[in-house]
C-alpha cells in the first residue's frame, strides 16, 4: 500500500544549493553596494531574518577591498521602550557588539539605537494624555513608536544625500498580504532588484531574502557563524523559549510548525489575543518568572469593555453617540493614576525579586514620568500634582524629578477641601478646578489673549450633571440636527442647534465639536 507522506515545502537552496545560493546572493549585494554612492539603511530588530540580512550585508562588504567599502551603511534598530524585556536586552547588547567588530574589522557599518520621542512613548499617550489600550480600529501605537522613528532617520539620510536604500529581511512566506505587497512593488522596480516605497520618497528597498522560508533562514543562522561575534544558538533558544512547545526544528515537513512563528514585539501589545511569546518564556523556564508581572499588566490592559475606566466625553470634551451610547474618551484621572501606580508597582517588584541582571530594569523612564506630570497639571489641569506621591508610595525612595515651575492655583489641602464639597459629583469638581487652573494661569500673563475660548471649553466640558445628563442633551442635540436639516433655518430666530443643550451661545459651535 502507498503511503502519503508529507511534501517538502520548497527551498530557496533547491536550485543551486546552499553554498550556490549564498555565493550569488553575496556577489548581487556587492554590485548593488558599489553601483552608486546612495548610503544604505539596514533594519535591524535581533530577529531572525533581520540578522540574517545584516550577515549577508556584512559578508559582502567583507569580500571587497579597504578601497571599495568607502559607502556608509547605517544599521537601525527602533526599540519601542515597552520591547520584551529579554529581546531588548538581547538587541541593545547586539549592537554594542556590532559596533565593536566593525570597527575591529575596517567596515563602514554604524549602529543606531532609535527611540521614539518622548511625546510619542507608549505611556506617556495611556498615562499621561489617557488613550486607551490599542485596539485594531484604534492603532495609535505602531505610527508613534515604530514607524515615526525610524522614517525620521531615513528622511535625514535622503536630505542628506538624495536618496537612500533601505535594507530589509522582509520575506513573501511571512503572510498572503506581504507576498501580495512585495509581487505589486517588484512590478514598480525602478533599478533592477530595488523596488519603490511609496511612504518615503525618494528611498529604495532592497530584499535580498524574500523568495526565503522559515526553515531557509534557520538552516542559514546555523550553518554561517555570525560574523560580528554574537551567538546564532543563543538566538535560536531565545526563539525556543518563546514557542509553547518549546520546539525549534529547522528541518520539518508540511505538518512539522516552524520556529518562524515565534513574533517578539511590546510586551504592552493589545492588538493579539495573547502574549504567546511571554507566556512561553515563562512557561519554559523559571527564571523567567520575574516577568509575570509584566503578563498581569498588558492582560489588564486587555477588557474587552473598558467604558468604567473612560471618560464619557471625548478628548475634545465633545459628548457624540454611537447606538445611541456615548463613545467613550481618555481614560479618566483615576484610571490614568491607577496605571502608573500598577506599572511602578511591577517595576519595584522586578527590581526586588527578579534576577541580577534586571534589579535596575526601567520600564517607564524619567523623563516619560516628568511628560507625563506636565500633561496631568498642565493640559488637564490636575494640579493636585499627584505624581510625586504615586511614585514615593510605590518605589519607596524620593521622586527625582524637577520641582514643577508651575505656579499651582491651589495647595493639596485646599484641593481636598474643594473634593470634599464637591462630593461624588466629579464633573463639578473637575470644572471648578478647570476655571482656578485657567485663572490663576491668565492671571500671570501681561495678555489675557485666549481668556474667553478657555472659559467657555471648560464650560462645555463641565456643563452636564453626569453622563446620563450629557446623554438626553446629546439625543436632543442629534433631533435639532436633523430638524435643521430637514428645513432652513430663519435668520431671525435663533439656530436650534444653539438651544439643543440649553443655552443660547454666541457662536455656532456644538458640544459635539
Amino acid at each position: 500500500m502507498t503511503r502519503n507522506l508529507p511534501v517538502r515545502s520548497r527551498s530557496a537552496f533547491d536550485a543551486a544549493g546552499f553554498a550556490g545560493t549564498l555565493d550569488t546572493l553575496v556577489a548581487q549585494t556587492q554590485k548593488l553596494y558599489l553601483a552608486d554612492g546612495v548610503p544604505w539603511v539596514v533594519g535591524y530588530s535581533g530577529g531572525k531574518d533581520s540578522t540574517a540580512v545584516l550577515q549577508l550585508v556584512w559578508a559582502a562588504l567583507a569580500g571587497l577591498s579597504p578601497e571599495q567599502r568607502t559607502k556608509p551603511v547605517h544599521v537601525i534598530s527602533t526599540d519601542t521602550l515597552v520591547e520584551n524585556p529579554v529581546v531588548a536586552a538581547w538587541v541593545t547588547h547586539s549592537l554594542d557588539v556590532l559596533s565593536a567588530s566593525a570597527a575591529e574589522q575596517d567596515l563602514p557599518i554604524t549602529p543606531h539605537r532609535l527611540t521614539p520621542s518622548v511625546t510619542d512613548t507608549f505611556w506617556v499617550n495611556l498615562i499621561g494624555r489617557g488613550y486607551p489600550a490599542p485596539r485594531p480600529k484604534f492603532r495609535w501605537c505602531t505610527e508613534r513608536l515604530k514607524i515615526k522613528p525610524s522614517n525620521a532617520f531615513i528622511r535625514d539620510m535622503v536630505r542628506s544625500h538624495g536618496e537612500a536604500i533601505l535594507v530589509l529581511g522582509t520575506r513573501k512566506a511571512e503572510s498572503a498580504g506581504r507576498s501580495h505587497r512585495m509581487t505589486a512593488l517588484e512590478s514598480r522596480r525602478v533599478r533592477d532588484l530595488l523596488s519603490p516605497n511609496d511612504s518615503l520618497p525618494n528611498c529604495l528597498v532592497y530584499s535580498p531574502i524574500e523568495s526565503w522560508s522559515n526553515d531557509d533562514v534557520w538552516t542559514f543562522l546555523m550553518q554561517r557563524p555570525n560574523p560580528w561575534g554574537y551567538s546564532n544558538k543563543e538566538l535560536l533558544t531565545m526563539y525556543q523559549g518563546a514557542s509553547a512547545d518549546g520546539e525549534c526544528p529547522l528541518v520539518v515537513d508540511a505538518s512539522t510548525p516552524s520556529c518562524g512563528d515565534s513574533r517578539f514585539g511590546c510586551w504592552t501589545c493589545t492588538l493579539v489575543d495573547k502574549d504567546k511569546s511571554m507566556s512561553a518564556m515563562i512557561q519554559n523556564d523559571e527564571e523567567k518568572e520575574w516577568m509575570l508581572p509584566l503578563l498581569d499588566l498588558r492582560n489588564e490592559l486587555d477588557v474587552a469593555d473598558d467604558r468604567h475606566l473612560r471618560d464619557f466625553r471625548r478628548m475634545n470634551g465633545s459628548v457624540q453617540l454611537f447606538h445611541d451610547r456615548p463613545i467613550p474618551g481618555p481614560y479618566t484621572q483615576e484610571a490614568r493614576e491607577r496605571w502608573l501606580t500598577r506599572l511602578l508597582e511591577a517595576q519595584a517588584w522586578i527590581r526586588e525579586n527578579g534576577p541580577h541582571y534586571v534589579r535596575s530594569l526601567e520600564l517607564i523612564t524619567l523623563a516619560e514620568l516628568e511628560e507625563i506630570r506636565r500633561i496631568w497639571v498642565v493640559d488637564k489641569h490636575e494640579f493636585e500634582d499627584n505624581m510625586p506621591r504615586i511614585y514615593e508610595a510605590t518605589m519607596a525612595e524620593k521622586y527625582p524629578g524637577r520641582p514643577l515651575d508651575e505656579h499651582l492655583p491651589l495647595g493639596p489641602e485646599t484641593v481636598e477641601v474643594l473634593r470634599s464639597i464637591a462630593g461624588e459629583d466629579r464633573l463639578h469638581f473637575e470644572l471648578v478646578r478647570e476655571l482656578l487652573d485657567i485663572e490663576q494661569r491668565q492671571r500671570a500673563q501681561a495678555r489675557r489673549a485666549g481668556l474667553f475660548e478657555s472659559l467657555e471649553k471648560a464650560l462645555r466640558r463641565g456643563f452636564y450633571d453626569d453622563e446620563a445628563d450629557a446623554t438626553a442633551r446629546a439625543h436632543h442635540r442629534r433631533s435639532a440636527m436633523d430638524r435643521s436639516a430637514a428645513r432652513s433655518t430663519s435668520p431671525e430666530e435663533p439656530d436650534p442647534l444653539d438651544l439643543a443643550d440649553g443655552f443660547v451661545r454666541p457662536t455656532n459651535a456644538g458640544v459635539g465639536q
